[in-house]
């Protein structure tokens, strides 16, 4: 009788070893997915279409190493402070449509132009379900005060902490010791390195290349606001005139791109040849992607942001030509951008980098820009059952230009590879997210 009594009081501590086992091994296998996920790099899709699903999130670790970037001074410092300030005007404007397409305008220091710009976009239809962003390289009281009178759509200002605007005393800014011209090193016993050329930097020009690639690597992987974001982001210049119908133009040509030209990066809202206005007609146009309007999504970043090592080592000021000279080439096959038959994004300047700046209207004719906006570019005027044509050969910056020089000290290169790592916790270069050779 005893013995009976002991046998199902042992099969109940048997189930619950059992049990304790089982939960245990359960435990540990999810333990190990965990690890698996937040250590692994992202793959990418086999194939030259752009994945639209990939959720970025648990791709990018949201932490921010210092360790390769120059020393801050004051300024520098309180500017990246003000760059985790939250959008203005949320209390105007609570809510951001659900599909929202972020704008992100950068800005140098002309600000005739950026006036103009900011008055168009007050037109545009749907700014105000939007973010904007507005990237200043380097601080100017002026074009700080022109985005504070903003008060159509949620704005957020941000200042690359590392222009060499900013430091007037070492790099990235100029050095007393410094190289200048074609100085030779070892005579002159001054610092630089210079480019193919034979020319030393100029601080004024580099800035240009380091305010785009800081801005790209800010927006997609270090804002809070954008980070997470999974739709694309319109990327627009201060001498960008952005028409009324732009905004929902491009929201119909970010749906339509997967479904008519699903091996195109991106969308452009402009022509590639800045002097062209479009060609009419009831026809999309699939060409060789442009410097006006141009937008993508987080699965282009990543392409980009692989070929870190293309774009920084590549001997050009410039970063549109860097682009499309070294780094759309590496990717195996044309990168193509979707566009509208008409233009809804106008280039107006006439200026080149820092240039214009002051009251005077020397890069603007008489102080203001003659465009003028027809009733057709106040609504969307591109349709979906339009067909695609393909625009294949174009004249344009392409693989094997040697590029214009400017680029060539190797401080400017460590320091474009350190914002491609700034935003990552494991060290980008040894990790497979960027390409090293």
């Amino acid at each position: 009788m005893a013995a009976n009594c002991k046998k199902p009081q042992l099969r109940a501590a048997a189930s619950r070893r059992l049990l304790s086992i089982v939960s245990v091994t359960v435990l540990g296998v999810l333990l190990l997915i965990f690890l698996l996920r937040t250590n692994s790099d992202f793959v990418e899709p086999p194939s030259n279409k752009v994945d639209n699903t990939f959720n970025p999130i648990s791709d990018v670790p949201h932490f921010t190493a210092k360790s390769n970037l120059p020393k801050q001074n004051e300024l520098s410092i309180k500017l990246e402070e003000r760059n985790q300030l939250p959008p203005r005007n949320v209390d105007l404007f609570p809510n951001l449509a659900k599909d929202h397409i972020v704008i992100v305008l950068y800005v140098h220091n002309r600000p005739q132009y950026l006036k103009v710009v900011v008055e168009s976009l007050s037109s545009v239809v749907g700014i105000k379900e939007t973010l904007l962003i507005v990237s200043h390289d380097g601080y100017f009281e002026e074009m700080n005060k022109i985005v504070d009178g903003i008060k159509f759509c949620q704005v957020k200002q941000i200042y690359a902490p590392y222009s060499p605007h900013l430091f007037s005393a070492g790099f990235p800014g100029v050095s007393s010791n410094d190289c200048k011209d074609k100085d030779n090193a070892t005579e002159k016993h001054c610092t630089g390195t210079p480019d193919q050329y034979g020319n030393h930097r100029s601080s004024k020009i580099v800035s240009l290349k380091h305010h785009w690639w800081w801005m790209m690597n800010t927006v997609w992987d270090g804002l809070e606001e954008t980070r997470g974001h999974t739709g694309h982001i319109l990327f627009i210049e201060e001498d960008h005139f952005i028409l009324p119908n732009a905004y929902r133009n491009l929201q119909i040509l970010t749906e339509l791109k997967p479904k008519k030209c699903p091996d195109c990066y991106a969308a452009n809202l402009a022509p590639s040849d800045v002097n062209s206005r479009g060609e009419g007609g009831s026809i999309l146009i699939a060409e060789r992607m442009g410097n006006v309007g141009y937008t993508f999504n987080w699965t282009v970043w990543r392409k980009i942001h692989r070929k870190a090592r293309k774009f920084c080592f590549f001997d050009d000021y410039n970063w549109d030509i860097t682009m499309w000279a070294t780094v759309y080439p590496s990717f195996g096959a044309p990168v193509y951008t979707l566009r509208g038959p008409r233009t809804s994004a106008i280039h107006f300047g006439k200026c080149g980098l820092h240039q214009g700046q002051g009251d005077s209207g020397a890069c603007i004719d008489n102080g203001v820009v003659g465009i003028r906006v027809e009733d057709s570019d106040k609504v969307a005027n591109i349709k979906s059952e339009w067909n695609v044509r393909v625009f294949k050969h174009q004249q344009g910056y392409k693989a094997g230009f040697r590029g214009w020089g400017g680029w060539g000290d190797d401080r400017d290169r460590r320091l474009c590879l350190a914002f491609a790592q700034m935003y990552h916790l494991t060290n980008t270069a040894s990790s497979g997210r960027v390409e090293t050779s």
